[in-house]
Order: structure tokens, then C-alpha cells, then sequence
């Protein structure tokens, strides 16, 4: 199994996974979105609200807010030593007190563990006007996507097979294939048609170019023939900058391994009583 990266940053990944069947893809993709902890805020003690804003709206747009999460400091409420019951290493702390006119953004939010500060500090919140105040505190805590999609660490999270085309020598290079394309990533070289360089992940399997090569009346099967890898496919991440992507990636391989090493010692008692 293999992971080529064609393009990797803080926000956003695109990479190649050879060697894998499809349970595992599909695995890997869930695991990213659901099972990678990051911070959200969960309570909201509110003080004063006049705004035009009604107390569980303002505490809904706030648990939106994208917050960096250190996984190193924080643990759940579920392993923290304190038993839930709220300390600095299971929960995160902010402050927020505003009167108006103005807008209120992310960047009023006042942390109290500066490294758990939102992501984005110009998200809209609630804008007040002249005589309208509000104040807040809200506690953050670390959470998974499969129990609330604001601890979700990606934006975007999904894969394709990788396409595969086939160009046989029956192909006269007529061109009508290149010219229904919708992703241009066909050109007429010489006498043959070939695939443009670095442009085949671009396929979208839509196969308009077989149905162009049949048209053009060139024998009953098509020169040009589109199929899927039965094991590579091209993934695209995005994360909303609670963690960097690559962390998302290793920290949702660590899942996987963990749930296989679970199974494995599981069957292994249970295959144990079997034979007792």
C-alpha cells in the first residue's frame, strides 16, 4: 500500500492510494471525517443577550466556530483524570463581551488557552446595534465528527477510482474523442491520440469519448476504451484548519490500526474459548 501526495498543505490534500481495496479506502475516508477528535465549543453560559438573536441561535453559530486543537494538550471528557468534570486539559475556556454598535466576529472570543484559539478570527457572529450587549463564556471540549458534525476536522473529504485509458490501435486519430472531452485531457499527436501529461486524474469517467468513437462509425467496439483501477484512487482532503491535513490523515490511520489490533485480539479470545 502507498500514499502519493500531488499536492500537500496545511488546508489541503491530493493524493494518490495505491495497493488498497476498497473497504479500506472507504475506511479511511469515514475515518477522517468521524473518529479524528478536534475542540468545539459545547457550552455556552450567556449573561446578557440583547441582540436580535435568540440565546440557542448565538450558542449554535459558536459551536460552528473552527477552533486549532493541539491533541498533545487536550484529551476527552471520557480519559481526562478529572472525570469530566471540566480542567484545563479536557476543556478549553473563552470569554466574550461585546456592546454594540458593532459587528461581532470570532475575534471577540476571548481564549483562555491561546494556542485554542479560533481558526479565523473575521466569522460573523452577531452585529449589534447602539445599546445592545452581549456576554458570554464558553467552554470547548474534544469530540468526533460521528457525534456532531462541528467536531468534523474536514471541509471536504472524498476519493474516486483512478481512471485508466486505453488507446488501441485501431484508433485512425480522427479526433472526435479529443473534441468531446469535457476536461480536455485528450490531444492528437502525430497519427494517434493520446492522454495529455499529468492530465488523467482529470478524467471523470463519463465516457463520451467511447460514445464519440462508436459514432464515428470505426467498427462496433471504440479505439478508445475507459476503466476504473480496481485498487488506486485519488483523494482530495480538506480540512477547516482545526488540524493540518497530513495530522487528520496519520491521526485516522492510528483509528483504523487501533479498531484492526481491537478485532484481531478479539477473534483471538474468541477462537481461544473455541478450541477450550
Amino acid at each position: 500500500m502507498e500514499i502519493e501526495f500531488a499536492s500537500l498543505d496545511d488546508n489541503l490534500a491530493r493524493f494518490t492510494l495505491s495497493g488498497a481495496k476498497p473497504g479500506f479506502a472507504n475506511a479511511f475516508r469515514r475515518a477522517m471525517i468521524g473518529e479524528v477528535p478536534t475542540l468545539a465549543i459545547e457550552d455556552v453560559r450567556i449573561y446578557d443577550n440583547t441582540s436580535a438573536l435568540f440565546d440557542e441561535m448565538l450558542a449554535h453559530r459558536l459551536g460552528l466556530i473552527p477552533i486549532r486543537t493541539d491533541l498533545s494538550s487536550y484529551s476527552t471528557h471520557e480519559t481526562c483524570t478529572c472525570g469530566g468534570a471540566g480542567c484545563p486539559s479536557c476543556t478549553s475556556t473563552y470569554t466574550l463581551s461585546v456592546e454594540g454598535p458593532k459587528l461581532v466576529t470570532s475575534s471577540d472570543l476571548i481564549p483562555q488557552d491561546p494556542k485554542a484559539a479560533p481558526v479565523y478570527d473575521n466569522i460573523p457572529i452577531v452585529k449589534l446595534t447602539k445599546g445592545q450587549k452581549l456576554v458570554i463564556e464558553a467552554r470547548a471540549v474534544l469530540n468526533t465528527g460521528k457525534v456532531h458534525a462541528k467536531w468534523q476536522p474536514t471541509l471536504v473529504c472524498g476519493y474516486k477510482n483512478h481512471p485508466e485509458i486505453t488507446i488501441s490501435t485501431t484508433c485512425d486519430a480522427c479526433g472526435n474523442c479529443v473534441d468531446e472531452c469535457p476536461r480536455s485531457i485528450l490531444a492528437v499527436k502525430g497519427k494517434k491520440v493520446e492522454v495529455i501529461e499529468g492530465k488523467l486524474p482529470d478524467c471523470s469517467m463519463c465516457k463520451l469519448c467511447e460514445k464519440a468513437c462508436i459514432a464515428s462509425g470505426i467498427g462496433d467496439e471504440p479505439a478508445i476504451k475507459i476503466t476504473a483501477a480496481p485498487d488506486r484512487y485519488i483523494f482530495v482532503v480538506e480540512g477547516d484548519g482545526s488540524l493540518p491535513t497530513k495530522e487528520i490523515m496519520v491521526q485516522a490511520l492510528s483509528v483504523i490500526k487501533e479498531r484492526a489490533n481491537e478485532l484481531e485480539r478479539q477473534t483471538s479470545e474468541i477462537s481461544g474459548e473455541e478450541k477450550k
